[in-house]
């Protein structure tokens, strides 16, 4: 079977330095995948270089069997990989529907555009609730919500999610991580890039460690949610 998205040997570089450094991996569809690390070690870059933010120096990204490594981010989206970035860069003076409705500037079936975004509001009721509300008002899990609301409004195939932990409180982190759960039982196929390791490794298919630009080891989520080295370096574990 033909992966949904195909990475091989991908390095990309901020001027000289090699950010990313020959990487390969691949998703099937309906998997959950993650790549954990420490700061610096490239997740972001590598996901940005997938939705096209970034252009790579090497290497191939295919997805639906078509590679993609030359198109613009708009062309991207449009094929079907959404991207919700690190730091959720939601637009603070528009409102919680305005927000929701720009995931979809590609689109123009208005009524599956109007369901989708009741679908939103399924997820988090809370957005619906608000949904006049100025999106700077949010809290940060509030925010978290609308940018994977927003992500979602492109009706992708391939859902890249960059640390939608990040800063936020337990309980918020557990709703984040349930909503993830759920939009994979429905079938979605997710790239998930994630601080708290123990969260995305139990979640996940396969996961791949990042270190320095390149991947040092991967396996399943469960497999690697108990290989020591991994527990030592990322779960805190002696």
């Amino acid at each position: 079977m033909t992966a949904l998205l195909e990475v091989e040997d991908l390095r990309v570089a901020y001027g000289k330095i090699e950010a990313v450094k020959g990487i390969s991996f691949s998703i099937e569809e309906g998997q959950v995948v993650t790549l954990i690390g420490t700061n610096g070690a490239g997740k972001t870059t590598t996901l940005r270089t997938l939705s096209g933010l970034l252009k790579p120096t090497s290497g191939s990204v295919t997805f639906k069997g078509e590679r993609i490594d030359g198109k613009q981010a708009h062309e991207i989206v449009q094929m079907g990989l959404a991207h919700s970035p690190e730091g959720r860069r939601i637009f603070a003076r528009m409102t919680i529907e305005e927000n929701l409705l720009l995931g979809a500037f590609l689109r123009r079936d208005q009524a599956g555009i109007q369901a989708d975004i009741r679908h939103a509001y399924d997820l988090f009721p809370i957005l619906g609730e608000r949904r006049k509300q100025a999106a700077g008002t949010l809290s940060g899990g509030e925010q978290q919500m609308l940018a994977m609301g927003r992500a979602l409004m492109s009706q992708p195939k391939l859902l890249m999610l960059d640390e939608p932990s990040m800063g936020l409180s337990p309980i918020m982190m557990q709703k984040i991580m349930s909503t993830i759960t759920e939009l994979r039982q429905g079938g979605m196929t997710i790239l998930l890039v994630e601080q708290n390791a123990q969260a995305a490794l139990s979640l996940a298919d396969q996961g791949h460690v990042m270190e320095v630009g390149r991947i040092s080891l991967s396996g399943t989520g469960a497999d690697l949610l108990h290989d020591e080295s991994v527990r030592k370096a990322y779960l805190g574990e002696d």
